[in-house]
């Protein structure tokens, strides 16, 4: 089994190098609007976002930065392939401009968009991150009622496109059979409350701009969830590379769009370490699994493994772990994976 693997570095507002309807997930973090680090980036896009912020008006420069993700949605409505999964993580932001204090609900705002293009909203996932705030509380401090609350939680917000996907193949039933995950996983992953996965660090020591990067265990999950061994996973911004890591992980296709080509050392530098983080996050799954079933009274068993398992959709998963990585030109990577 192969996968190819393509980094583009430009604005994903144009994305003329996928053809229309070929992705099957999409799995991204924008930056957020509304957080103060990402001004500048969203000012260099619309002078006009800059000017509303020095104007002391919040909400104007909320939605212009909002028109600026809009025009990368449009693109992903295009790619996106019928029956597809959009993924997006996004964090509300709140902030004072001016004498105002107000939260800005950056995921109501996309989850407006897909709704008007006719999208399924499936139900969203709430992602508790870990904070390492000396202090929960914002405002007035002990004294009622001008203090609030700290936001703890970012959405995992979750569109399907023309309904379910339709599997019209044998060799698209059995790639979907094989990239069956465990009962238990089930049990986990589709709670709507993730509190198990830690944030990541939103600065890079020698790259002035920030990244709003998720750690890999949370794109590992999603892909898992939401796609099939094969499928095509798109990042429009792909930042340091970690959906796109992810997907080599999962023996799935990736295309990354990112404007700072600074970046490129990065990803690169993590490709490099990918073939052995692919045999242990595989190897992991199947250790918890085998410990879990020791002590379950059940009939069914895998076909490839010789443990038993929960039900009859698990009999026939197969992971794949990577053998090879090869780089087919300067952005373009071929991975090459064994049964595991």
């Amino acid at each position: 089994m192969k996968t190819s693997h393509r980094i583009i570095f430009k604005n994903s507002k144009d994305m003329d190098e996928i053809p229309a309807g070929t992705v099957n997930l999409i799995l991204t973090s924008p930056p957020y609007p509304m957080i103060e680090m990402w001004d500048s980036l969203f000012s260099s896009f619309n002078p006009r976002i800059g000017e509303a912020l020095e104007d002391g008006d919040g909400m104007r420069a909320y939605n212009l930065m909002h028109e600026e993700l809009d025009r990368v949605w449009d693109e992903i409505d295009r790619v996106t392939s019928p029956g597809g999964i959009v993924c997006i993580n996004i964090g509300d932001a709140t902030r004072k401009i001016g004498d105002s204090f107000q939260v800005y609900a950056n995921h109501s705002r996309i989850i407006k968009y897909f709704e008007e293009k006719g999208y399924n909203i499936l139900p969203f996932i709430i992602w508790r991150k870990e904070t390492n705030k000396p202090t929960k509380f914002m405002g007035s401090g002990m004294l009622p009622p001008n203090a609030y609350v700290t936001h703890e939680h970012e959405y995992i917000l979750i569109f399907r496109k023309n309904g379910p996907r339709q599997f019209k193949t044998k060799e698209e039933h059995d790639r979907r059979r094989k990239s069956a995950y465990f009962w238990e996983e089930r049990n986990e992953w589709f709670s709507d409350i993730w509190t198990d996965l830690k944030g990541t660090p939103q600065r890079l020591e020698n790259i002035k701009r920030k990244t709003g990067a998720y750690p890999l265990r949370l794109a590992y999950r999603l892909i898992n969830m939401y796609s099939i061994q094969g499928d095509t996973v798109l990042d429009p911004f792909l930042g340091t590379g970690t959906t796109m890591i992810a997907a080599m992980c999962t023996a799935r296709n990736s295309i990354g769009y990112e404007i700072n080509t600074k970046f490129k050392s990065i990803i690169e530098a993590r490709i490099k370490k990918v073939k052995r983080l692919s045999r242990k996050l595989v190897m992991e799954r199947l250790k918890k699994h085998a410990n879990l079933i020791k002590r379950k009274n059940t009939t069914y068993r895998s076909k490839y493994y010789g443990f038993n398992v929960m039900t009859k959709q698990e009999e026939n998963i197969l992971f794949h772990i990577i053998k090879e990585i090869g780089k087919e030109d300067e952005n373009r990577f071929k991975v090459t994976y064994e049964q595991f």
